[in-house]
């Protein structure tokens, strides 16, 4: 299931763990939830791999066991995050970005990443998949919807050991519903830092600013009414 909740106290979970917004939010969600809780990043050719040296230390400060697992998509192309050959779309504004597949899509990123997620879990006993998929204001990826989630559950259900008895699994997104400042917004009211979440597709730390990714969280970040933490962490960084 996608949304339900029940009494999760008692299980282990593992959380994809990007170092973005959203899986930072999922990630204090797990630990307010589950009795063991551990952090799975890739590491898979990304253009903007800053993200896991911040996920990294995110990790480590709110004591969360991490793995980062090494997949090389830029094996499988096609996109602008994985091909430096692909230029990265800039816009002046969001409403410039438009509907359709962007060239950010990385084919099947989230099934490849989820597959090899329930193939760790698996191994390690631990029946639940918690991810910060969201699809009311975030680019047209066709890998973060409900429907894509629940057929990926089936898949693992269907592939791993609870078909032949064992515990299923589930893979929770609970904030797939909410527009991106909605999860801001609970992720302050829950104490969540991000100052070290990174969102910008450019490859640095500090935003560029005109990619999609750091246009949405800007806009994110003032529809929820609250400073950016990663921009205040950057400019107090830069004082002499």
């Amino acid at each position: 299931m996608v949304y339900a909740e029940n009494n999760l106290s008692n299980l282990k979970c593992v959380v994809l763990f990007s170092g973005g917004i959203d899986s930072t939010t999922a990630l204090r969600w797990a630990l307010d939830r589950y009795r063991d809780v551990q952090a799975l990043t890739f590491d898979y050719g990304q253009r903007h791999r800053v993200e896991v040296r911040l996920a990294k230390i995110a990790a480590r400060k709110l004591g969360v066991p991490q793995t980062v697992l090494k997949v090389d998509l830029g094996q499988v192309g096609g996109s602008a995050l994985t091909d430096p050959a692909i230029r990265l779309p800039r816009y002046k504004n969001a409403a410039e970005m438009g509907p359709g597949l962007p060239a950010t899509y990385v084919p099947f990123r989230n099934g490849i990443l989820l597959a090899l997620a329930g193939a760790w879990a698996e191994a390690r006993g631990i029946g639940e998949i918690v991810c910060g998929f969201h699809i009311i204001d975030s680019p047209d990826y066709p890998d973060t919807r409900p429907d894509f989630v629940r057929a990926m559950e089936r898949a693992l259900n269907a592939g791993t050991g609870a078909a032949f008895g064992k515990a299923k699994m589930k893979i929770r997104a609970p904030f797939i519903g909410m527009k991106k400042s909605g999860i801001i917004r609970w992720g302050l009211d829950h104490g969540v830092d991000y100052s070290y979440s990174v969102s910008c597709y450019a490859g640095g730390e500090n935003p560029c600013g005109t990619c999609s990714s750091c246009l949405l969280r800007a806009r994110a970040f003032s529809e929820a009414g609250a400073p950016d933490p990663l921009i205040a962490r950057l400019g107090r960084r830069k004082r002499p």
